[in-house]
């Protein structure tokens, strides 16, 4: 009989099925592992990394679950904060790099950030209604509309709740007068307060000091990350100290709720000298 092929031992064969098996495993695990990176990655939305807090909890306002912050909360000064290597690692791994063009240390965040990730220009400003533009424009961003918006409704109904209850706190029923660091004067109209003058973020000269005094100011709204001193220290008006960064949980909420407790525990005790 003609031979037609050549016999293989059955030991080879088994062998041979045995490492086919394993690399088919293989396969289609490492199928598996890129499906599931893909589906934690998809589920937790954009890597976003923040400079501070700020741009931070704008971003968790606006929906992004994976939100890295790189100058610590406790730094006082944010913008004085040099980043270290490792920052600059994590922002080139980030879809997202939120600075504010304010702090010295964003030409070395860009550089970081490569072609991989979009740099995002933002607005730190408290102010309730660039507030709600910013999370809008970000929700958009990330793809996190509908939890942007359910966020700004919260914030909406807290927002109006602390005006509310701050304009029942004015001395004698009117609007008072303030002078304010021009980072803080989102409370002031928050509070419903007439701004008669602004300072900083410059130390106040003697001329502005002249000037702002003879407004006749109830309060002075200090930055708490910024503060010089005693402000108008003449003047007889009460100066009362506003973060505007949020802590390490990255809710804006509480930065509102701590503005109002301050500016109504000056106004009472405004209250009670007359």
């Amino acid at each position: 009989m003609a031979r037609t092929g050549v016999r293989i031992p059955h030991t080879r064969t088994s062998a041979l099925l045995a490492l086919s098996a394993v690399l088919a495993v293989t396969a289609a695990g490492c199928g598996d592992d890129s499906s599931d990176g893909g589906s934690d990655s998809k589920k937790d939305g954009p890597v976003v990394v923040a400079t501070t807090t700020w741009e931070g909890a704008f971003a968790k306002a606006a929906g992004a679950k994976n939100v890295t912050v790189l100058v610590p909360s406790s730094t006082q000064h944010a913008p004085d904060y040099d980043p270290k290597p490792s920052d600059l690692a994590t922002v080139a791994k980030a879809d997202f790099v939120l600075y504010a063009p304010f702090e010295p240390y964003a030409g070395k965040i860009k550089d970081a950030a490569g072609s991989k990730a979009e740099l995002v220009k933002v607005d730190l400003d408290n102010d309730a209604e660039k507030v709600r533009g910013e999370v809008t424009r970000l929700g958009g961003l990330f793809g996190t509309k509908a939890a942007a918006a359910s966020w700004t409704k919260t914030f909406d109904r807290e927002y109006a709740a602390l005006a509310k209850d701050l304009k029942a706190a004015w001395p004698g029923g009117t609007s008072p007068a303030v002078v304010s660091q021009v980072f803080t004067t989102w409370s002031a109209r928050m509070a419903g307060a007439r701004t008669v003058g602004t300072y900083g973020p410059e130390a106040v000269t003697a001329g502005q000091l002249a000037k702002l005094s003879a407004k006749k100011p109830a309060f002075v709204l200090d930055n708490a990350h910024m503060s010089t001193g005693k402000v108008l220290p003449d003047s007889g008006a009460a100066q009362v100290k506003i973060v505007n960064y949020p802590g390490e949980d990255l809710d804006l909420l509480p930065v509102y709720r701590d503005a109002a407790a301050e500016l109504k525990k000056a106004m009472k005790a405004k209250k009670a000298k007359k």
